[in-house]
């Protein structure tokens, strides 16, 4: 890539495939999964997807995508680590319930 990187961060996205029970899923999440998320370490930022999920080609499989930011990579694996990201991962079959894929990696900002 070209152009200069104004800034490195390091992210965990989720995308939750429809869950079985979706005002089930919504409640469950803002009430008890998003808390659990917030309390990790180092947390800078977390992001959600509002309304339907689609591309140029139509609805997207995805029910909900969620955004999770730290500083950097090292930061992020020391979150995973601690006994509140491991509460928060573990709660994420608790809600999930129509599966999830997640990506970490790092994010450029140019």
């Amino acid at each position: 890539m070209e152009g200069r990187v104004e800034a490195m961060t390091a992210k965990v996205m989720v995308l939750y495939s429809t869950p079985t029970d979706p005002d089930t899923f919504d409640a469950y999440y803002v009430d008890h999964h998003l808390p659990l998320v917030r309390a990790v370490p180092g947390l800078r930022s977390a992001a959600t997807s509002v309304g339907p999920i689609g591309g140029p080609e139509g609805p997207a499989p995805y029910y909900q995508v969620s955004t999770y930011t730290w500083d950097s990579m090292e930061e992020l694996q020391h979150a995973l680590g601690s006994a509140e990201g491991v509460a928060a991962a573990g709660d994420l079959s608790n809600s999930a319930t129509g599966g999830a894929t997640l990506l970490i990696f790092e994010e450029q900002v140019l």
